[in-house]
């Protein structure tokens, strides 16, 4: 079984863990990046999301780079995964079932019900853990709760 596509949620937690570890001080997209391992753009472009929703404020410039809007004990993983995915459910439906099939006619009603509730349930899990959580136990190297 294939993991995960779409890092962005992992990306957005792991730079406000870099960035609590920094402040004050701004993180470039250049130390971002080298410390996820990806691309500066993408780096970026998942900030953006962040900015958007105040959670992180941009400075431009040479020197200039990213820093927390709020405190990281203020940013729960739960408003993080809401600047990114907004209101996206968890499960993403397939396009165009057959609706001549009673399944491909009904399954989308079925998932989406099945969806929202499971994207509830992990946005109240999210909800129970900070971006200052996170960056302590990061640096105390604990990978269990």
């Amino acid at each position: 079984m294939s993991g995960p596509t779409n890092t962005r949620f992992s990306l957005a937690v792991h730079v406000l863990a870099l960035m609590a570890d920094h402040d004050p001080n701004l993180v470039c997209s250049e130390v971002a990046a080298s410390s996820a391992g990806t691309s500066p753009v993408h780096v970026r472009k998942v900030m953006s999301h962040l900015r958007n929703a105040g959670l992180v404020e941009s400075h431009a410039g040479s020197g200039g780079g990213w820093s927390l809007a709020c405190e990281p004990a203020d940013i729960s993983l739960a408003d993080v995964w809401d600047a990114i995915y907004g209101d996206e459910n968890v499960v993403a439906l397939h396009p165009e079932p057959n609706p001549a099939c009673a399944v491909g006619r009904n399954i989308g009603a079925v998932l989406d019900e099945v969806s929202t509730r499971a994207t509830d349930a992990a946005r109240g899990e999210l909800a129970t853990v900070s971006i200052q959580d996170v960056h302590e136990r990061t640096l105390a190297g604990i990978t269990r709760r």
